[in-house]
């Protein structure tokens, strides 16, 4: 049987070329065999057996980082350490719980005293693979990104003075830093480790990671046309490369105006509150869509509870397009494909 192309009968605004041309140069460049279904099935539907596309925007995650392993350690233990918060109750494993996809499933989080914050946690697995950090983009390192939640009033509100008081106290730091670090525990050095830490929280071979380096039985037919809707429609101009997101800053509302009518919080504001500049309002860092299934809610402000509800969304006002049920449902099955193996506990 002959399964034939996947085509979007619509046209594409030209904020979207990119992505359509990719669809153009890669996705289309196979030939598939197999009636197209169209709508999700009700079973989980057997391997496609279909190879993948000659180019893609979306590359494989590395299945290992070279990392030093002492840094490494040190940096879980800093990571899952309450005693970097002010009282004692706040880790960064609170807030990014890497059993969950890394961040803490609530519309925002909650810090010391039970003071919420203003905005979605996002995912800590992959974040060694974002151009920047936060959703502001306002840290260009890991490394620099540590100072936010240590300080911020709504998470660990606590002083670096206070910190490596904390940690000069503790014999195991002691040892452990002057294992990794000539000069045993400085600010640097924490932030160093936590940042190598971080680094390490990889999540290689997704399933549709496999797909691409050849392993034709890997998705099923249904998840590879959300796999080409995803590029055709345009999602991938923004969603591509190692992270699927997270290499650059987009207006939220590109297509359409999200905000309007909306009451307007400081962190709707995005990009803006870091430069200042008008053209920089509601842009935000694009998330990755690593492990999305794990990771509702979604968007910045934790809005959309679901995969099904935020494709809708976004298909909307970002690329101007209406997806159908049955194409939604098709984009959500390939998302979940992107769910990768769990890092290992050291």
């Amino acid at each position: 049987m002959v399964v034939e192309e996947r085509t979007v009968d619509r046209k594409l605004p030209m904020y979207v070329l990119w992505g359509a041309t990719l669809a153009v140069a890669g996705v289309i460049g196979w030939r598939a065999t197999g009636p197209t279904t169209a709508s999700a099935p009700t079973q989980p539907q057997p391997a496609a057996h279909l190879p993948p596309p000659t180019r893609s925007p979306i590359t494989p995650v590395p299945e290992n980082v070279p990392l030093d392993s002492r840094k490494v350690v040190l940096g879980e233990h800093l990571f899952h350490e309450p005693g970097l918060s002010l009282d004692g109750t706040i880790s960064c494993a609170t807030c990014h719980d890497l059993e969950a996809g890394g961040d803490d499933g609530k519309r925002v989080s909650t810090g010391v005293g039970g003071a919420e914050g203003e905005l979605n946690a996002p995912t800590v697995l992959n974040s060694g693979f974002n151009f920047r950090q936060f959703w502001d983009g306002r840290a260009a390192t890991l490394e620099e990104q540590v100072d936010g939640p240590l300080r911020h009033p709504a998470e660990m509100a606590n002083s670096w003075e206070k910190v490596l008081a904390f940690l000069a106290t503790k014999p195991d730091y002691a040892r452990d830093f002057g294992a990794a670090y000539s000069d045993g525990i400085t600010q640097a050095n924490l932030r160093d480790a936590l940042a190598t830490y971080e680094r390490s929280l990889i999540t290689p071979n997704s399933r549709l990671d496999r797909w691409l380096r050849g392993d034709v039985a890997a998705l099923s037919e249904t998840e590879i046309d959300g796999y080409r809707l995803f590029v055709q429609v345009g999602c991938a101009a923004c969603h591509q490369g190692v992270n699927v997101g997270g290499n650059m800053f987009q207006q939220m509302g590109h297509a359409r105006e999200y905000f309007a009518g909306k009451p307007e919080k400081p962190a709707d504001l995005g990009r803006f509150n870091v430069t200042g500049d008008p053209a920089d309002k509601h842009k935000f860092k694009v998330p990755s869509l690593r492990n999305v299934e794990l990771t509702a809610p979604y968007l910045h402000d934790g809005s959309a509870d679901t995969l099904e509800q935020v494709v809708h969304i976004m298909a909307s006002y970002q690329v101007g397009q209406t997806l159908q049920d049955d194409e939604v449902a098709e984009v959500v099955a390939f998302l979940r494909t992107l769910t990768g193996e769990s890092p290992p506990s050291r």
